[in-house]
C-alpha cells in the first residue's frame, strides 16, 4: 500500500480539573499523562499496517523533535519512516489535545500553512512517483498541509489507473475536484456541501449520482457521522450503511480508520460494497475507543462474528 498525504503528530495531555483559574474563567487541567500517536496520513498508514498490509508513507516532517518522535512511532507501528521528507525551517504538523476525565477540553495546532518549498517538494514528488510503481493500492490523504497538490494527485491517480491499481482519496476543500480517476472518493457530508456551495448537506441521489462524472471517480462514499455512510456506485443503486456504534466515545481517527479499511479491502481483492461494509464496521469499533487506536483484522473478525450471532438470534 502506498499512502501519500499530510502526516502529523497527535499529542494527548490527559488529567483532571479541580478548579477554575484565578487568571481567567477557564478550567485548570492538572496533566497526569502525556501520550503521542501518528496522525493524519500517518494514522492511515498505521491502520493499514495494523490490518496486515505492507505500507510506504510519503509525507513531510520538520527538522524538529516532533518529526523525530513521529518517525519513531511509525517504526513501532510497522511503517518505515525512510520516505518521510525532512524540511528545514518548517515545523512538523502537531495537534495537541487536552483531555479531562476523557473529555476533550481544547486542541492546540502547530503547523505551517504555506506551500512546501520547490526543492523539498520535488524530492517528495519523485519519491511518490517511484513508489506508485511498487504499490498494489494507493491512498491519497489530503489534510491541506502542503503535501497534496492537483499536479501530484493527477499524476499518481493516472499511473494507478494505467497499472490497474485501486485507489482511495480522502479530500479537502482546496483540491476537491482535482482527483480524477479515484476508485473510491470519500468526502464527509460537510466538505461536500461546501465544495458544491450548498447550504444543506446533500443526501438525495439526484444530487449525488451526477457527481461521479464531475469528480471522475468510480464510487462516492459519503461519510455522515452519526447517520452512517452513503455509497454511490455507478453499477448499483445508492445504498445507506447505517452507523454500527451503539455508543460513541471519541470520534478522533474514525475517518482515517475508514480510509485504511477501504484501501486494504480493495488491496485484498474485495468489491467496493464489501470494502464499504467493513469500513463502516471498523468506524463503529473506532468511535468506542479513546483516541486514534488502529482497528486490527482480529477486531473486524470478532465484530463479524458478533453480527453473525445477532442474525442467528433474530432468526431463532
Amino acid at each position: 500500500m502506498l499512502v501519500v498525504g499530510d502526516a502529523m503528530l497527535d499529542v494527548y495531555l490527559a488529567g483532571s480539573v479541580d478548579r477554575i483559574s484565578p487568571e481567567a474563567p477557564v478550567p485548570v487541567v492538572r496533566v497526569e499523562e502525556e501520550t503521542a500517536a501518528p496522525g493524519g496520513a500517518a494514522n492511515v498508514a498505521r491502520g493499514v499496517a495494523a490490518l496486515g498490509a505492507t505500507c510506504r508513507l510519503i509525507a513531510a516532517v520538520g527538522e524538529d523533535g516532533s518529526g523525530v518522535r513521529l518517525a519513531s512511532l511509525l517504526e513501532d507501528a510497522g511503517v518505515g519512516a525512510d520516505d518521510l521528507v525532512v524540511i528545514p525551517d518548517r515545523p512538523t504538523t502537531r495537534k495537541t489535545r487536552i483531555l479531562a476525565r476523557h473529555h476533550q477540553m481544547l486542541r492546540v495546532d502547530r503547523e505551517d500553512p504555506a506551500a512546501i518549498a520547490p526543492g523539498p517538494y520535488a524530492e517528495l514528488e519523485a519519491r511518490a512517483m517511484e513508489a506508485i510503481e511498487w504499490a498494489d493500492a494507493l491512498v491519497i490523504e489530503d489534510y491541506d498541509k502542503g503535501v497534496v497538490t492537483g499536479g501530484l494527485s493527477r499524476a499518481l491517480l493516472g499511473r494507478a489507473r494505467e497499472r490497474g491499481v485501486p485507489s482511495v482519496v480522502d479530500p479537502k476543500l482546496r483540491h476537491f475536484f482535482e482527483f480524477p480517476g479515484a476508485t473510491i472518493f470519500k468526502p464527509n457530508a460537510r466538505e461536500l456541501a461546501a465544495a458544491l456551495g450548498l447550504e444543506r448537506e446533500p443526501r438525495d441521489e439526484s444530487t449525488l449520482r451526477p457527481l461521479l462524472d464531475r469528480l471522475r471517480c468510480d464510487c462516492l462514499l459519503l461519510t455522515m457521522g452519526e447517520q452512517g455512510m452513503l455509497l454511490v456506485d455507478r453499477s448499483a443503486e445508492t445504498r445507506l450503511l447505517p452507523p454500527e456504534a451503539r455508543e460513541v466515545f471519541d470520534v478522533t481517527g474514525a475517518g482515517d480508520t475508514v480510509t485504511a479499511v477501504l484501501a486494504v479491502s480493495l488491496l485484498a481483492g474485495g468489491s467496493v460494497p464489501q470494502a464499504a461494509y467493513l469500513a463502516n464496521l471498523a468506524a463503529g469499533i473506532e468511535v468506542t475507543r479513546l483516541g486514534a487506536v488502529p482497528v486490527t483484522a482480529e477486531d473486524l473478525i470478532q465484530a463479524l462474528k458478533g453480527r453473525g450471532r445477532e442474525h442467528r438470534s433474530r432468526r431463532s
